[in-house]
């Protein structure tokens, strides 16, 4: 609308002369120019680390460091061809094992947890809701590091480490507050008429959870399982505590061992196998995407 009132003058209704229409873009020009230049600019300094990685991928580990040219003159592949043989007689394909289980059974245990936790305090009314509720957010203000020594003790008195069990009893106890609440309030969203019209017909809770509130919260729950995906792949404080075994060290880890005990360290191995680790967190964002441009644009109802 304003477009069309720019182009037409006030007095006779017809459009303004050529000349006008092309001092308008002249004087709009210097402004447009800035704009775009600052953008590339931005951009040139955001992609320059990524397109290092790859240049460097392609470099001899003593041409990384200290070269300032992003593409090698003669690039080779033997970086990417060295990994077939594995890190210290392990293969590579191992550690992508470890990583997609761990990733994969973190998905399900915060899928799972947290939607029937954000379940009862959306839709449940009982004693102590609201405390619960508010004592469960101010988990989020605990550091990491605070819970990191009694975790681990309590973990070594129960014999768990070097297990698995450590990095995924969590997720299965809904101890990710921050996705309890992204869940609770898309389900506060929904309308409560859903909830008493199936009970009206002799549902439960279950089955208004698994019919109802479940579908309806699709976009909030694979929005809570990309980024716990991509936490759980690039996770390295927590496999770093628990793991003592090479063999069941994740991605994280074994970029580790790149550096050998004398600190050399095999650069050009290390960044070829950090952008192999980044396939499959690339692939699962570009699966699910559409998912998760649907939770920040709708409130989980569709029209």
């Amino acid at each position: 609308m304003s477009a069309q009132a720019t182009d037409v003058t006030p007095a006779t209704g017809a459009p303004p002369p050529r000349s006008t229409r092309a001092a308008a873009l002249r004087r709009r020009l210097p402004g447009s120019l800035a704009w775009h230049l600052g953008s590339l600019a931005i951009l040139a300094v955001i992609l320059y680390p990524v397109l290092w990685v790859i240049g460097g991928s392609f470099k001899e580990s003593g041409d990384i460091v200290g070269s300032l040219d992003l593409f090698p003159g003669d690039p080779i592949t033997d970086n990417y061809t060295s990994l077939a043989d594995g890190i210290a007689d392990i293969s590579i394909s191992t550690f992508f094992v470890n990583s997609l289980f761990l990733a994969v059974g973190s998905v399900i245990g915060i899928v799972v947890s947290c939607s029937l936790t954000a379940y009862a305090f959306a839709k449940i009314r009982f004693a102590g809701r609201n405390l619960l509720f508010t004592l469960m957010i101010g988990t989020l203000l605990l550091p990491y590091h605070v819970l990191l020594i009694p975790q681990y003790v309590l973990f070594r008195n129960l014999d768990m480490i070097n297990t698995y069990t450590p990095l995924l009893l969590g997720k299965y106890l809904a101890t990710e507050a921050f996705f309890v609440f992204l869940m609770v309030q898309f389900m506060r969203n929904l309308p409560r008429e859903l909830d008493e019209a199936a009970r009206l017909d002799g549902c439960g809770h279950l089955r208004i959870y698994w019919s109802i509130v479940l579908p309806l919260c699709r976009p909030a729950l694979i929005t809570s399982a990309i980024f716990t995906f991509i936490n759980s792949w690039n996770d390295f404080m927590g496999p770093l505590i628990y793991l003592n075994e090479p063999g069941k060290y994740t991605i994280s880890l074994g970029l580790k061992m790149f550096v050998d005990q004398e600190g050399l360290a095999n650069y050009g191995g290390m960044i070829a196998m950090s952008l192999v680790a980044l396939l499959p967190v690339l692939a699962f964002f570009l699966a699910f995407q559409r998912y998760l441009i649907d939770g920040m644009a709708t409130s989980g109802l569709k029209g």
